[in-house]
């Protein structure tokens, strides 16, 4: 579902982050191949160093669909940022792609709480991230923050969400907790 990012996939990638349904909403904008080829190298670097946490999202064939992304990481805390092609839209290709990504955030890396950003625009983004049962609306839980996202704006374009680990890992617990109670009701 996900792996570390490579130079190989780029073309596959550019193909699909183009499209006009999916190249407003991607953060790292490549108006060219040899564009995304760059800012792919730049953070393949950048993931070296510690900066941010980027991986490939495959499908059932293990081709590349998509980035998922933790940018902006301050206080083991960082910014998601995720994009599928516009094929792979509706197919729950987002979700499986979360939950893999925030399962080894939380459990293999330092990261105690992921930000989302949502513009208000995006109603396929906003769809998704309400679907998250371990998802918190932070607008007013993270005020300071909130007002970050929208303080180069005259209106408020963006809501913001968290998932901290403990949230997660909860979910995570209570969740398999009741998969073998039920499991075990059927024996």
């Amino acid at each position: 579902m996900l792996k570390i990012r490579d130079l190989l996939e780029v073309p596959m990638l550019f193909e699909l982050m183009i499209a006009p349904e999916v190249f407003p909403f991607v953060r790292q904008k490549a108006t060219t191949v040899d564009e995304f080829y760059f800012l792919t190298k730049q953070t393949i670097e950048a993931e070296e160093r510690g900066e941010l946490i980027s991986r490939t999202i495959l499908d059932e064939y293990q081709q590349p669909i998509g980035t998922i992304n933790l940018f902006d990481i301050e206080d083991n805390y960082g910014f998601l940022a995720t994009w599928l092609g516009k094929p792979y839209f509706g197919k729950g290709y987002n979700r499986q792609a979360k939950d893999a990504f925030f399962h080894e955030l939380f459990t293999t890396k330092e990261i105690d709480g992921v930000f989302m950003k949502v513009q208000k625009s995006n109603k396929r983004s906003l769809k998704a991230v309400l679907k998250l049962p371990y998802v918190t609306a932070a607008n007013e839980l993270y005020q300071s923050m909130y007002e970050r996202i929208n303080a180069n704006s005259n209106e408020v374009i963006y809501d913001l969400f968290v998932i901290t680990k403990e949230h997660y890992l909860s979910y995570q617990q209570f969740h398999s907790e009741t998969a073998v109670s039920s499991d075990e009701e059927v024996s």
